[in-house]
This record gives structure tokens, sequence and C-alpha cells, in this order.
């Protein structure tokens, strides 16, 4: 998979700390507007949120967005620790994602590529297995052809599958017989041994599920995004991606610190008693577990069958001083053993996610953990790694933090409506999120902009 990075100047940004300086100043600002203008009023700063105020704005539709945290971004955050920039869980921008491609200035967030295909382990006193985009990288691919990783067939059957999903339209994709991922890839003919050792744990580090249950659509999208684009980082962190949005909402748009309680078609009642008027409508934008607390009948959609409620996911971050490996690749856990799901040196990506000098690295788990402290989760995250690298190797590490991601994704196990729903819940109520669409950067941002088009269309306000 040869990078490609656009080469266009990059373009003044700042990173999650400067995003909170900036909003903050911004939400105690005067508002431009009329004190009696008509607003439109979003519940929730995420990326779906953000895209949703992102299009009032274009629209010239005036409105308060109010986010209960102190910063906007929702999952799409990250912290500058000591000079350590760590994303609040494990994510990478697809750079093929249409409406990302539409809506971020991709030049001003510096992307920074990951190596087209993966290292596996699959066990100890094994060597790494690599296996590459055989279409970017033939040569490399080469090597692969015999590794335990899968069989003969197994590989081709990987291009195969690549130039299907790539030249397929998304309403084709949409529109497709649903299964799960697990049974759509034995249907496809993969082997055991490459779903086991590489497709699965790939795919959990992406969906959160290792049972593989999620979607055969989603699978096909997402693999089609990555058959079409790079897998990437912003040199500030993902948390970048938010902070662009955010940059460019109104002065006085905006108000942290403010968590909604109650919401009706005409505004929403804060949880300190004060209520926000949005006699142009409500746009709720905010994770599905809260989403269902402020609007119930969202709970009671009619589903073909019940769900899980979300996916988890664990982060750990260390620091250290060398790269135990030198490329920017993601390593999968093919063994079949341990609690570790993958893991990359941050650094070998952008080295900017770590002072000078200083390696980071991420550490993914799928699941919650809910019955181990951090500390003993990330001595046992040390210890079994050690067993891929040697105990020396990472006994010198030390553990920066972890983070509990306990609604990671909405769960997209089929049924699904992934092309997304009508936003329209309500007189005047609309809602939008990845829960509402497909659970991708891309979805949640759809979902915002086709609230804003629906709540503007209701108005009467061309768009």
């Amino acid at each position: 998979m040869h990078v490609h990075l656009l080469t266009a100047p990059p373009k003044p940004h700042c990173h999650a700390a400067a995003l909170r300086f900036t909003v903050a100043a911004s939400a105690a600002a005067p508002s431009a507007s009329p004190a009696a203008a008509r607003k439109a009023v979003i519940v929730g700063g995420g990326l779906a949120g953000l895209a949703a105020a992102t299009h009032l704005t274009s629209l010239s539709v005036p409105f308060t967005l109010v986010e209960a945290s102190d910063r906007l971004g929702g999952r799409v955050a990250t912290d500058v620790v000591d000079g350590y920039r760590l994303d609040r869980g494990f994510q990478i921008f697809l750079t093929a994602y249409p409406e990302c491609r539409r809506l971020l200035d991709f030049p001003a967030l510096r992307l920074r590529p990951f190596y087209p295909g993966a290292l596996v382990f699959t066990g100890a006193g094994e060597p790494f297995y690599l296996l590459s985009d055989p279409f970017r990288l033939p040569l490399r691919s080469l090597s692969a052809v015999f590794s335990p990783v899968g069989t003969l067939a197994d590989k081709v059957l990987v291009g195969l599958t690549r130039l299907r999903a790539a030249a397929a339209p998304d309403d084709a994709i949409l529109s497709a017989p649903e299964t799960t991922t697990a049974t759509h890839l034995q249907q496809l003919g993969f082997s055991p041994s490459i779903v086991e050792r590489f497709l699965r744990p790939f795919l959990a580090g992406i969906f959160f599920d290792p049972a593989l249950d999620t979607s055969s659509r989603l699978f096909e999208l997402v693999f089609k995004r990555l058959a079409l684009g790079d897998n990437a980082l912003p040199e500030d962190g993902i948390g970048a991606i938010a902070s662009q949005l955010a940059d460019r909402l109104p002065a006085g748009s905006v108000r942290l610190n403010s968590r909604a309680a109650a919401i009706d078609g005409s505004g929403v009642t804060l949880d300190t008693g004060e209520t926000i008027p949005g006699e142009l409508g409500v746009i709720v934008a905010v994770e599905q577990p809260e989403a269902e607390k402020l609007l119930p009948q969202l709970s009671i959609i009619p589903e073909k069958r019940p769900k899980k409620s979300e996916r988890s996911t664990v982060c750990l971050y260390f620091s250290t001083d060398r790269a135990l490996v030198q490329a920017p690749i993601l390593l999968l856990n093919g063994s079949g053993k341990g609690i570790v799901n993958n893991m990359f040196f941050a650094t070998n990506v952008a080295p900017s996610y770590a002072p000078p000098g200083k390696v980071l690295v991420s550490v993914s788990l799928v699941g919650s953990f809910a019955d181990r402290e951090d500390a003993d989760l990330a001595d046992e995250v040390v210890r079994e790694l050690g067993g891929w690298f040697g105990a020396g190797a990472v006994a010198s590490w030390t553990h920066l933090r972890t983070y509990r991601i306990g609604f990671a994704q909405p769960d997209q196990t089929p049924p699904t409506t992934l092309a997304g729903r009508d936003p329209r819940v309500g007189d005047g109520l609309y809602v939008c999120g990845d829960h509402w669409c497909s659970a991708t950067f891309d979805g949640a941002l759809v979902s915002g902009r086709r609230a804003a088009e629906a709540l503007a269309k209701d108005r009467g306000i061309p768009t």
C-alpha cells in the first residue's frame, strides 16, 4: 500500500489543550446574534454534534451547542501529558472516507501514515510474520506467501476481496444480504488459520468485537476504505480532527460543562434547571446510552432482535527509550492467547506523539476488564509483551496512563441500518451519531450533516 501524503503546506492548527482554551474563551464571549433571535440547540459536542454545528454554520442557522464535559470531541480526543500525545483509545483515521474528505482539511491535519500491512505474533519463540497489501507492495507480499498465517489460497483471496470491495458502490454494499462478519468470512472461503491469526485480531481492533458478530455490510464498507486509502494519524493526535471542526464554529455558540437533563422540541433543560430555548429545533448528538436516557422513545424503536448496547476497549500507554520495531506498523496478536489484541509504537508513525528521544507505546485490549485495577492490568500487559519481545526488552517500560472506554462503539450486529435512519424523531427533535448510521468517523459526520439538513428543511431554510 504505497502511502501518498498531500504535500500542500500545513495550515495553523491546535492540539487538544489549545482547543480547550479556545472553546472556553469563545463560550464566554458575547453572542453576535440578537438576544431574541430564534436558535437551534445541539446537545453533544462529539463528531456528530460538531458536524451538525458546522453545517448549521454554513447555512447561517444560529445555534447553541451544549456539551457536558469541559472539551469538545467526545471519544475523538487527545490528551497531552508531559509531552506525550495520548489518544483516548486506539483510533486510526482512514483517509478514504468520503465525508471526511468533503468536510476536513487533510493537509492541515498533517497526516502520518501506517505501513500498509501488519506484523503478526503467532507465539512465544516464533518470528513475527509480515503481511503487506499485495497491490501496493507486491514484492514484499511475496515473502508472506508461505507464512503460516493463512494458506496460499487465503493470500489470493485477500487480494480478490480487496479488488471486489474497492469496486463495489456504497449503495450496493449497504443493500447486500446481511450476516455477521464471521459468517461472511467463512462464506468467502477464508481458512480458520488466516481468520484466527490475522483477520480476527485485525477486525477486533476496528470493531471491538472479537466474536466478529458485526454486520458483514460494515466489514465490506470498512474493507473498501482500507483498499482505497491510507491508515493514518494526525500529527497532533486524533483529537486534531475534532479541533479542526470546532475552530470553524461561531464565537459564543458553544457552552461547555453544560449537561442536558431533559429535552423536547422547544428546548433543552440543563441539570442546573436552566432552560435553553431551541425554537428552530433540537439536535441530540450524544452517545447512544445517553441519547436513550434523554429521549426514552429511542429505546423502543422496533428491532428484529435484541442487541448489546456497546463495545468496550482498554488502551494502555507506555514510555520507553527504544522502539523494538522500527516500522510504523500495527502488531497483531495472532497467537489466540493473552489479553493484548494489538499494539504499535506510536512514535514510529508520528514522532510528535512523544518528547524528543522518547518512544510512545500504545497497547489495546478488547473488552472492559472491569475486574482488574489499572496497575495490575499494566503489569499483566508488560508480562505478556515480554513473551513477544523478551522480558528484558520491556522491563524498562514506564506506564503512562490507562484509558477505559466503556462505550467505544455501538453494537452493530445484524440487522442494521448502516445507510442511516431518518434523523427526525419528533416535532422539532432530531438525532445523530454513529449509532444512527455506521459506527465510523464517516458515519458520525454523515449523520450530523443529515440532522442539520433535516432541521433546515423543516424550517424552510434553503440547503
